[in-house]
């Protein structure tokens, strides 16, 4: 039975040279700007096994439509940005694209052939590589405004690099994401599906999945609301927080003093909220 774990979250923005310099101030570090050959924009934080792809449009982007049968990366970016930043799909590991379109097909969930694309990127220390992937969407019928894919990497040693996984916060894994929804419960067969897991937890106040690299929840506007200290605005459902796990909170707070970035203790957590995040909220917990 596959079960897939969290790989990484798409972050929207409209000025990735803003949301770099905010996640370095955050405590990340952040990798130099990648471009697809379609024209989207990414800088990258790595963790161990998963990281975060801060991104936006560049210029002269030339960006295939969505197509019957085709979904079109390039074209949920740009179409999520003329609405809001934020957070705008969430991608677990694939070991197998194509075994995984499969499954979607067959829970009702897929329709879209993979998609395969390679890229250049750079090393910590400069050095050129090429990188390639297969991803395999899925799509919730009622989360249209959320992103749904998996991600198998074919040359994973030209990616991932300990050096990268290095923040001067400590960041030591991406521990969990949280979707919002008015009924969450509604989610919940989406959800058992792409990730592929069966038992999960179900309550009045929403879904929690644990997959082999972090939490998946989805919330009620008030469970968000207590877990978070935050309320989420907008539309929903939407992919609304997610959670990293690092070695002390009080030189955290310390540091965002220092930036002048603003922040909630709360609940054993530091909260940075969405409107302060470039529309995602940033939960830090100690471990």
């Amino acid at each position: 039975m596959r079960q897939s774990g969290i790989d990484h979250l798409v972050l929207a923005t409209h000025d990735l040279d803003a949301m770099g310099a905010f996640y370095e101030r955050l405590g990340f570090k952040v990798g130099a700007r990648n471009r697809h050959p379609w024209g989207t924009e990414n800088r990258i934080v790595q963790f161990p096994g998963a990281f975060l792809e801060l991104i936006t449009v560049g210029d002269g982007a030339d960006i295939p439509a969505h197509a019957e049968g085709r979904f079109s990366f390039g074209a949920f970016v740009r179409d999520y940005l003329a609405i809001q930043e934020g957070f705008a799909m969430l991608v677990l590991q694939s070991q197998d694209a194509q075994a995984d379109k499969s499954a979607f097909d067959k829970a009702g969930i897929g329709g879209f052939e993979p998609f395969f694309f390679e890229r250049k990127g750079v090393r910590p220390d400069g050095t050129p590589v090429e990188v390639s992937f297969t991803l395999a969407f899925a799509h919730d019928a009622l989360a249209k405004a959320c992103g749904f894919f998996v991600c198998q990497q074919h040359r994973p040693e030209n990616f991932w690099n300990p050096v990268a996984q290095h923040h001067p916060n400590g960041a030591s894994a991406l521990a969990g994401v949280c979707m919002v929804a008015d009924e969450p419960s509604d989610h919940a067969e989406f959800m058992r599906a792409f990730t592929g897991i069966d038992e999960f937890s179900a309550t009045s106040a929403g879904l929690r999945f644990e997959t082999p690299r972090g939490e998946i929840d989805v919330l009620s506007d008030a469970a968000f609301n207590f877990d978070y200290g935050q309320m989420v605005s907008g539309n929903k459902p939407r992919l609304a927080a997610f959670t990293v796990a690092i070695p002390d909170l009080d030189g955290l707070n310390a540091r965002f003093s220092g930036e002048t970035i603003a922040f909630q203790s709360y609940k054993d957590s530091v909260v940075v909220a969405a409107p302060d995040a470039f529309g995602v909220v940033i939960r830090f917990i100690q471990r």
